[in-house]
């Protein structure tokens, strides 16, 4: 069962009027006994408080005011009222615990539905800045994710607005990583604060599928080889990433001003490893008769399945089933190429 964003906002905000309603209902009930009882016996304010409150809740200890017979009518009937608001308050509050769990439950389940309708999708464990900046790429690219992490309110403030995926638990267990459907993912990141903490979801990720393809975050050389040594096929160190993205800067100044330009324009640039199926529309021809270059896409570079690399590929070469094409071109024009290429996965 689905459950809308804009339904579960209003739910939650029926949640938090109701709670903030019955104290209001209450300490109004109590405001009005205390000053009945101060008009009708006279008696001092703490005792006129007291009578209310022990009123209000039935306890009755006995009387510590005169009472005339006003008093008494008016003190009927502020049980009669002071009855029903309790026991509708105890209502809502047993109604308002119910419907935040059914709420969850049925959030929950969705959650497990769709994720589990997922093929070739990625995984994300972690969502600190890095984790974040993953998501948003992935997702600006209409790529199918789910993310984990142990921090359930974390997850819900970062996740709900776009309504991506997630999964609360523990990367390194292998219960989260089956929940997230792993078995049948395309690649996963796990950027986890600690280095420990990432060979050991590398470790998990490689044993419970051999063909993932996974990429993880390092914080030195030598932790990076033994993520690596761990399963990793790649990883990421944001100090040498950082380094090495400014001295393109200073070596290459005008080519990153274009990418940089291209995408404020809303244009993004896309590089990607375009795997040819046995089905692909582009299997069996030549480069130069394909209609990629209308398309907008530039193949850079050809990775035959033997290992050869035509680093760039002639025109006249052949495109086989199981090549890696280097794509490079619009996002939009990429992913249909993607799209097309890999039809029997």
């Amino acid at each position: 069962m689905s459950i809308p964003h804009g339904l579960r906002k209003n739910a939650l905000a029926a949640v938090v009027r109701r709670v903030l309603l019955l104290p209001a209902l209450l300490a109004t009930l109590t405001l009005a006994g205390t000053l009945g009882l101060r008009h009708f016996t006279g008696g001092s304010w703490l005792d006129c408080l007291y009578m209310a409150v022990t009123t209000l809740t039935t306890v009755g200890y006995g009387e510590i005011v005169p009472m005339n017979p006003a008093a008494r009518i008016f003190v009927i009937g502020f049980l009669f009222v002071g009855f029903g608001v309790v026991s509708y308050s105890a209502f809502q509050i047993g109604q308002t615990i119910f419907s935040v769990g059914i709420l969850k439950l049925l959030e929950s389940r969705r959650m497990e539905k769709k994720i589990s309708q997922l093929r070739h999708h990625y995984i994300v464990c972690g969502m600190g800045r890095m984790g974040s900046t993953i998501c948003r790429h992935l997702h600006e690219r209409g790529k199918p994710f789910v993310v984990i992490d142990s921090n359930e309110e974390q997850l819900r403030n970062r996740c709900t607005e776009g309504e991506w995926l997630y999964v609360v638990g523990d990367a390194t267990d292998d219960k989260a990583l089956r929940q997230a459907g792993i078995e049948r993912a395309r690649a996963l990141a796990t950027v986890l604060p600690t280095d420990a903490d990432n060979v050991y979801v590398v470790l998990s990720a490689r044993l419970l599928s051999s063909k993932l393809e996974i990429i993880a975050r390092a914080s030195g050389d030598s932790a990076a080889e033994k993520i690596k040594r761990a399963g990793a096929n790649r990883v990421v160190s944001p100090y040498s990433t950082g380094a090495e993205k400014i001295a393109r800067f200073m070596l290459n100044p005008s080519v990153e001003d274009f990418l940089e330009i291209t995408d404020g324009r809303g244009q993004n640039l896309e590089l990607a490893d375009v795997q040819i199926a046995g089905d692909s529309p582009y299997a069996g021809k030549r480069l130069n008769e394909t209609d990629l270059r209308e398309q907008g896409v530039i193949v850079v570079g050809i990775r035959r399945r033997n290992g050869e690399r035509l680093m760039p590929p002639p025109g006249n070469a052949v495109i086989e089933p199981g090549d890696s094409l280097f794509a490079f071109g619009s996002t939009i024009a990429v992913n249909r190429m993607i799209g097309e290429s890999s039809r029997d996965e």
